[in-house]
């Protein structure tokens, strides 16, 4: 079986396919990429070369999976950023084929849009599209604090929140919720996971990264969806996603410093914390933190 990742890519740096797809195959799952965008490296920087690849060709490739009859090795479809809001339209007509194909195919939409102090970094017509279109036809949803607010239209300042607006959410259609990114208490950072009927959080201390790393969160839903489809346990995916996103941040951090010691000022001036997977390949399949879970519900 296979997986079917809808996504931007970058040349140059982790963003998109580039952070989900090693990640997907070096779990063991086989992974089939269509790029939503091609762009030098990813929009943090301010400024980028490429372009948006548009609907027609997502839709092009799709057929052309269709037509070698392959849909139907497909378990799960997941898609990320979309660079152009008719990229959603074409998105659900690929899952609606993927499902037909096989009803118990899954689709994890990670509803890229933007990011608490940053705000949104993505055409204005693309929430609507995420709100109206994707998430209510996915089965798995992976937003962060930011993306779920603006989904639900619900302030999260405390756990309480947090557990509101992530019922609201699932009222919405997805059966299972990550929230990828909590702040409850200072220096320390949570992500829920929810299925309806139970929820868990886990906590880890709070990696001093600024307004973050660009690919944490495409990551994040990539080694999610990975173990589920794994496990089909809720609590042991979320406390091993945990473990490996925690583990590839920390040595991306540790990374940065020591390039930092060594760069000179010009380099420094024109660098941005890079996601180190490749590096930290082994946070993957043997993570070295164990994190526990916590039921909140």
């Amino acid at each position: 079986m296979a997986v079917l990742s809808i996504q931007s890519h970058v040349v140059f740096g982790y963003a998109g396919n580039t952070a989900a797809v090693f990640p997907m195959q070096r779990l063991g799952q086989e992974v089939w990429a269509i790029n939503t965008v091609e762009f030098s490296n990813h929009t943090g920087y301010g400024s980028w070369r490429g372009k948006v690849l548009g609907a027609d060709l997502v839709s092009e490739l799709v057929l052309g999976l269709e037509e070698r009859g392959v849909l139907n090795r497909l378990e799960a479809v997941t898609s990320g950023y979309l660079g152009d809001a008719s990229v959603g339209k074409a998105i659900v007509d690929a899952v609606k084929k993927v499902k037909k194909e096989n009803p118990n195919a899954l689709y994890c939409c990670d509803p890229v849009m933007g990011d608490t102090g940053r705000g949104f970094y993505v055409k204005a017509d693309i929430p609507v599209m995420f709100k109206n279109e994707l998430v209510p036809l996915a089965d798995i949803v992976c937003p962060n604090q930011f993306e779920l607010e603006t989904l639900t239209g619900y302030n999260i300042n405390t756990i309480e929140d947090a557990i509101n607006a992530i019922n609201i959410l699932h009222e919405k259609g997805p059966s299972i919720v990550l929230l990828t990114s909590f702040r409850q208490n200072p220096g320390k950072l949570g992500m829920i996971a929810s299925d309806k009927t139970n929820m868990y959080i886990c906590t880890t201390n709070e990696l001093p990264l600024g307004n973050g790393v660009a690919g944490t969160g495409d990551m994040t839903s990539a080694v999610f969806l990975s173990r589920y489809l794994e496990t089909k346990d809720l609590e042991k995916t979320l406390s091993l996603c945990t473990a490996s996103v925690f583990g590839i941040l920390e040595k991306s951090y540790n990374a940065f410093l020591y390039e930092c010691a060594s760069a000179d000022s010009y380099i420094l001036e024109n660098s941005l914390l890079e996601l180190k997977i490749t590096e930290a390949q082994e946070q993957l399949t043997s993570p070295v933190y164990t994190f526990n879970t916590e039921k909140i519900k």
